[in-house]
């Protein structure tokens, strides 16, 4: 599968991943506290130049960036049709601010680390019987690492119906995608059970409880 998660040596990749992950929670909310245009424009120019450290390359860059803004414009477009322009315009700020800062912490946070991180901040409602933490960590990290794999062999589908010089449909390409993906779904699935991924923390406190006196 293909990860988000691209290589690099700048202080971006320097930084914990726990930092990253919390500045965007922090980055995410304030751009939601404020209505104020410049603060918004100003938010997308530091989004922007964090994702330029990221050193992923124009081309790289526009590939992970295009499908999310082809939504944002569709969103955008409604939105001045619909709303004020100027409630239009700020939500065209902050969703391209959350776009580009989410985009580098993807492709400076690796799957694991995405997964050590989600894992650690459920210990505590492990602790209360709420979540299994390691079991909820596996499960956002799958589908982190999904997401590419999709979009990746929806452009197949779609070159192979061009190839064949058929019309592009919805639901001559959704169907296969969803088998395909239900397919992979399974082996991961069996090949994480044939490994014991899952319930290695509970198992671990069930022993320490034996061996207590």
């Amino acid at each position: 599968m293909r990860s988000l998660y691209a290589e690099g040596t700048g202080w971006l990749y320097k930084l914990s991943p726990r930092v990253k992950l919390l500045t965007l929670a922090a980055f995410s909310a304030g751009l939601f506290l404020t209505r104020d245009p410049l603060i918004l424009c100003i938010a997308v120019i530091l989004a922007g130049f964090i994702l330029w450290q990221a050193q992923l390359g124009l081309r790289e860059t526009i590939s992970r960036l295009r499908p999310v803004f082809l939504t944002i414009a569709i969103i955008a477009a409604f939105s001045f049709l619909l709303i004020p322009a100027m409630d239009a315009t700020v939500t065209l700020l902050r969703l391209s601010a959350l776009t580009l800062l989410a985009t580098a912490v993807t492709a400076s946070v690796s799957i694991s680390q995405f997964m050590d991180e989600i894992t650690h901040a459920l210990r505590p409602f492990e602790k209360l019987g709420l979540a299994k933490a390691a079991d909820v960590g596996l499960a956002v990290g799958l589908v982190v690492r999904f997401v590419p794999e999709i979009v990746s062999r929806y452009r197949t589908l779609s070159d192979a119906h061009r190839a064949r010089g058929s019309r592009i449909k919805l639901k001559s390409i959704l169907v296969p995608l969803i088998i395909m993906t239900l397919k992979d779904a399974d082996a991961i699935a069996d090949a994480i059970d044939a490994r014991g991924f899952r319930g290695q923390t509970s198992l671990r406190q069930k022993g320490d409880a034996h061996d207590d006196p």
